[in-house]
């Protein structure tokens, strides 16, 4: 039938009536963690490593153990970490968002992840 609404899905119906404003969905994405952060840094790294030029190897490289040790040892809150750690996780940071900003558009992804994991160190944003 003409209207009938079967897919799923909003379905509004108005009978009369002045200023209605329409449908306001609030949806609340969740906060990834600092881990879920550089688990997905760490596998784009890895998806993408043979992208890297080879003069950038070598930086990509040093800095996917920084980053993956994190993710592979048991989780620790980011305050309860030494400065100087931090600082070395940031720096993996901004060297592998600087290598995927080079790479243009197959980097987007690896970039925006950099990105979102500084963001909850608390750099940039």
């Amino acid at each position: 039938m003409a209207g009938d609404n079967y897919g799923g899905g909003d379905q509004v119906n108005i009978f009369g009536g002045t200023a209605h404003t329409g449908i306001v969905h609030h949806h609340v994405a969740a906060q990834p963690t600092l881990e879920e952060a550089l688990r997905a840094v760490v596998a784009l790294m890895r998806e993408l490593r043979a992208e890297v030029a080879p003069e950038d190897r070598g930086a990509f490289d040093e800095a996917l153990p920084v980053l993956a040790a994190d993710v592979l040892a048991a989780p620790a809150p980011a305050v309860d970490a030494p400065a100087d750690a931090q600082q070395t996780r940031r720096r993996a940071l901004v060297t592998v968002a600087g290598i995927a900003a080079v790479l243009g558009t197959v980097g987007t992804p690896l970039l925006e992840a950099a990105r979102a994991a500084l963001e909850l160190l608390g750099v940039g944003g």
